[in-house]
């Protein structure tokens, strides 16, 4: 593996990472509308969906919903010490904590695909009400973004092994650290106003 060791980074002081950083923040300010939007519209159709289907008490399971938790929350804190990693110059230990991370957001999607086919199974699909689709559209909008994640944390660590940890690839292994901290704090609405509150 290529290390520019004269460029490891310890601060993301350059003006274009603070432009780039600067930008993320701008787009993370979309996101937080897009879903702002989805429990809004969510929330409006909870348990007067148009047409006849099941509701939430019916139809969630508490078991998968608490691996997912479990499993994002962790890979919050694996990438945590990928950036701490990083900060230290530990090159190795970040891609390892990224893999780690990685691994993690594909074993929820898995869970996630598991929940979906079982909504299905159950008369739980995008055209049963208005209930059901917007339930679906917003736990496949999280989960679309975490596939995401997985593909772009994959571009990532590909460059760091092939162009070392300098300033840019830095930078976007910050970048991607934000974001996904972010479906995390999403991952806990979802847990919290729609699993939990619906299970009442």
């Amino acid at each position: 593996m290529k290390q520019d060791s004269q460029n490891l980074p310890l601060e993301y002081s350059t003006e274009t990472n603070k432009m780039n950083i600067l930008g993320f923040w701008i787009f993370l300010s979309a996101e937080i509308m897009l879903f702002a939007t989805l429990f809004t519209t969510y929330f409006v159709y909870e348990g007067r969906g148009v047409g006849s289907g099941p509701s939430g008490p019916e139809i969630f399971e508490l078991p998968p919903v608490l691996i997912e938790t479990f499993v994002l929350l962790t890979s919050s804190f694996t990438i945590g010490l990928a950036v701490h990693a990083m900060r230290i110059k530990r090159v190795k230990a970040m891609i390892v904590f990224m893999v780690m991370t990685l691994l993690l957001g594909a074993g929820f999607l898995g869970v996630e695909i598991y929940e979906f086919v079982h909504y299905y199974h159950v008369g739980a699909t995008l055209q049963t009400s208005g209930f059901t689709a917007v339930l679906l559209t917003t736990l496949g909008t999280h989960g679309a973004h975490v596939a995401f994640g997985l593909f772009w944390g994959i571009m990532i660590i590909i460059q760091i092994v092939r162009n070392g940890l300098n300033a840019q690839t830095a930078n976007k292994s910050f970048i991607f650290s934000l974001y996904w901290h972010f479906l995390d704090v999403v991952w806990i609405f979802i847990f919290s106003f729609i699993y939990l509150k619906g299970m009442m």
